[in-house]
């Protein structure tokens, strides 16, 4: 089994810098109100952009590998959030925006798949603890008048 390994280090009040084996320092901080500068990301906004980064890189590759012609692709996350403490994740929606000319809806369909029950460590960290749930679309050229 291997072993990752991960320091945050406090800067300044809620305001702590962190690194893991990538050896790339992160921000994280929060707002003033709870004695944060507001300088980074929350550790919980970070999850959910662990998430969408974690599939993105799974959908794209798989769409590289059928040489899908994608131009771009946006991951859209929305959470909803418990009201009492702790403040945790209940429900995510995932949505896929693919853009590009021909790109079929079936390759885009079956990346996401092997995303979300194959490949996707970080959607398979949080599944059991929220629901996951996904959709996309996919935007060509003509649909966009040609932008």
């Amino acid at each position: 089994m291997a072993e990752k390994k991960a320091i945050v280090k406090q800067l300044q009040g809620i305001t702590f810098a962190g690194k893991s084996d990538s050896n790339h320092w992160i921000m994280m901080d929060g707002s003033p109100t709870f004695g944060g500068s507001a300088g980074g990301a929350s550790p919980k906004e970070l999850v959910l952009m662990g998430l969408g980064g974690c599939t993105a890189s799974d959908v794209i590759s798989i769409l590289t590998k059928k040489r899908a012609p994608v131009r771009n692709l946006e991951i859209r996350l929305t959470a909803q959030v418990s009201d009492g403490h702790p403040q945790v994740f209940t429900d995510v929606h995932i949505e896929y925006v693919v853009f590009g000319d021909g790109v079929k809806e079936a390759d885009v369909a079956r990346a996401i798949e092997l995303s979300t029950t194959k490949y996707c460590a970080v959607s398979a960290m949080l599944s059991p603890a929220m629901n996951l749930t996904h959709s996309h679309k996919i935007i060509s050229s003509e649909s966009t008048g040609g932008n």
